[in-house]
């Protein structure tokens, strides 16, 4: 597995949390919150301490799958769907 995979493989899709929008680490931390923080001019470091349970590689996944989301790639084939049981 590659660090690319590792990265993505923490974002999951969960239909019941959010709406399927992906999240991280199967926890309630939605990737487009984190994103929207970043782009609010708040630091990495920043969102670690205001969210503890994240790791920098959670942010790090997070920007990952941005950037292959806007590269036109497919991303939601490449990270885990839970379904609801």
């Amino acid at each position: 597995m590659t660090q690319e995979e590792k990265l993505l493989a923490r974002i999951t899709v969960r239909p019941d949390v959010f709406g399927g929008k992906p999240i991280i680490r199967d926890m309630r931390i939605a990737v487009e919150h984190v994103l929207a923080n970043l782009a609010a001019g708040e630091t990495v470091e920043g969102l670690l301490e205001d969210y503890p349970i994240l790791e920098p590689e959670d942010v790090r996944a997070c920007l990952l799958f941005a950037h292959r989301a806007l590269a036109g790639e497919n991303v939601h084939d490449r990270v885990a769907i839970r379904e609801v049981s």
